[in-house]
């Protein structure tokens, strides 16, 4: 059963407590790049039947194979993956950056130019954790920003396909090439290229803990996105809130995972005991029951702001949750005051569920506390900003003396006369 705090009667240690989980995966994930790195394609096909069980006689996805799979897909299915890709479009092509120009001083001219990340790679899991939704949430920011190639990865079963939405939601969203490997080894290839997948700047999507370890050990050789932790949600909720529909927001992310944190703020120990009650009517409901309890008995909690909204909205903002829910009247009287949360979903009829497919801001979100300083993916993730400046002759003789006292006052004569340099002749 879900733990019930009043805010004020118990440690905030408790109270904002947070599992960390702790893997030991680190050796196991270097020696697969190592391996990958060392023996390229020859690793991959291994590591295939391995793990996947999958005897493969070739990495890449064929067109054929990907006209098979949206055949098998119904018609529905699909029609309904191209209207949320519309939304996801319509949404991220707002987020676009211009480069810019300043020149208001006389021979002076600087500036800024964005140029988009030329490879991505996307790393979408496979199995039974099929994600069409991370396809589009991931791939179509990309292709708004302008990258060139945006490389899937995903691993096949052990018949050596791959899930067949994966592959429509992949053709919808236009992503260019698909290789039929997951795991540590995929974010590898990735990252260092094989004979047979190119090397790409950038990797992003979620994974296993095997997963998020490889992001971490290739960062820097490449850029990634942000390393995930487990889901989680918060509701913030006042007690004209339907207890019923908050119970089953809490339990949208409990059933991720047995490790996903599902958190309910609200103003009154009443609602707090009435939500309480409809988890233990929906749970056996749920064909997922066995993780949604575990995550909602071990990770759970409500904790009670007693006729305090304000209350509530700060315990939301210390916590800095992935996904914040406002189940209340007015709910744009709060917006300003969340300072702190990935993804903000307003009112009593926008279940988190919206954003995780349909409504078009990015799913992809930060995680564990990090919305205190991070975002979610959205296209500036895509690009890269190079700055840049001109100076004319009489310009920079204007400021040369300026330039060069401020560079003996750190130190750097050299730095200093580079400035001066240009014009002792013309002393």
């Amino acid at each position: 059963m879900i733990k019930i705090y009043n805010y004020g009667e118990v440690s905030n240690e408790e109270i904002f407590a947070r599992d960390n989980i702790a893997t030991n995966v680190e050796g196991i994930v270097s020696d697969i790049i190592s391996n990958v790195i060392n023996r390229g394609d020859e690793a991959i096909f291994e590591y295939a039947l391995k793990f996947d069980k999958a005897d493969l006689k070739s990495l890449e996805v064929t067109a054929d194979e990907i006209d098979e799979a949206f055949s098998l897909v119904d018609e529905k299915f699909v029609s309904i993956i191209k209207e949320a890709a519309v939304n996801i479009r319509a949404f991220h092509s707002k987020q676009v950056k211009n480069s810019f120009i300043i020149n208001e001083q006389d021979g002076v001219v600087t500036g800024q130019k964005v140029t988009p990340i030329e490879k991505v790679g996307l790393y979408v899991p496979g199995g039974t954790a099929a994600y069409p939704s991370t396809v589009l949430m991931d791939s179509i920011p990309a292709k708004i920003a302008g990258c060139s190639e945006i490389v899937m990865v995903t691993p096949p079963n052990s018949e050596g396909k791959v899930n067949p939405v994966i592959l429509a939601a992949a053709k919808i969203a236009g992503v260019d090439r698909i290789f039929k490997v997951g795991g540590a080894q995929a974010v590898a290839a990735l990252a260092y290229g094989t004979e047979s997948i190119p090397k790409v700047d950038k990797i992003v999507g979620p994974g296993n803990a095997f997963v998020a370890e490889a992001k971490k050990q290739v960062f820097g050789k490449v850029s990634i996105d942000m390393i995930a932790g487990p889901s989680e949600i918060l509701v913030v909720a006042d007690s004209t809130a339907n207890p019923r529909f908050v119970a089953a927001d809490l339990l949208s992310q409990a059933e991720h995972d047995k490790m996903a944190s599902a958190v309910l703020v609200c103003d009154s120990v009443d609602f707090a005991n009435k939500v309480s009650a409809e988890l233990e009517i929906q749970i056996p409901e749920l064909p997922r029951a066995e993780i949604a309890r575990a995550s909602i008995d071990n990770n759970g909690k409500i904790i009670v702001a007693e006729n305090n909204l304000m209350l509530a909205i700060d315990i939301a903002n210390e916590i800095a949750p992935e996904h914040l829910e406002l189940c209340v009247d007015n709910p744009f009287d709060y917006l300003d005051k969340v300072k702190h949360a990935g993804s903000i979903f307003m009112g009593k009829y926008c279940p988190e569920a919206l954003g995780d497919y349909f409504a078009g801001p990015n799913h992809t979100l930060p995680t564990s506390g990090t919305a205190r300083f991070s975002s979610p993916l959205s296209v500036d993730d895509f690009v890269k900003k190079s700055q840049f400046t001109y100076f004319t002759s009489d310009a920079l003789q204007n400021v040369a003396d300026k330039v060069a006292y401020f560079a003996e006052k750190e130190g750097l004569s050299a730095h200093a006369r580079s400035a001066t340099i240009r014009f002792e002749d013309k002393q």
